[in-house]
């Protein structure tokens, strides 16, 4: 298994949105130049309608590929809930991309059965902080693939 430095206190719920506010304009003020890798992730912007409110949600995520898909991992730091923006692309799965200087439109789904195991199985050989979450929390973290 491949060693990796992270750090290995997450912030409260919170936290991570007062966090993740302060991210997001850091990342598109300078295109990712600030933001676009952090504790050893490469992290993009998400852009999602918000299930409840209708309106659009920005979010920084860590990234990986499979092949040229991109995935991400709804972990939440291992929180007993799912992070707001999996109901989002639930209930409205056209989302909006930004990798640096990139931007998109995709559509946003959710990995199951096999598909969802085998995708882990690479996120968390690589990355096993999100075994470390997963240990955390009784829910499946989802892996959300974008097409």
């Amino acid at each position: 298994m491949p060693q990796t430095w992270y750090i290995p206190w997450v912030p409260s719920p919170n936290n991570i949105k007062r966090i993740d506010k302060i991210h997001t304009v850091l990342y598109r003020w300078t295109s990712g130049l600030i933001g676009a890798r952090l504790d050893g992730l490469d992290v993009l912007l998400l852009t999602t309608t918000g299930a409840k409110s209708g309106l659009q949600r920005c979010i920084p995520l860590p990234y990986f590929r499979d092949g040229e898909r991109i995935l991400l991992v709804a972990s939440f730091g291992g929180n007993r809930k799912n992070p707001a923006w999996i109901a989002n692309i639930t209930a409205s799965p056209e989302v909006h991309v930004q990798l640096k200087g990139k931007q998109w439109a995709a559509r946003a789904r959710v990995a199951n059965g096999a598909e969802r195991e085998r995708l882990w199985a690479g996120i968390t050989y690589e990355f096993p902080r999100y075994a470390k979450y997963q240990a955390k929390t009784d829910r499946p973290i989802p892996v959300v693939v974008l097409e």
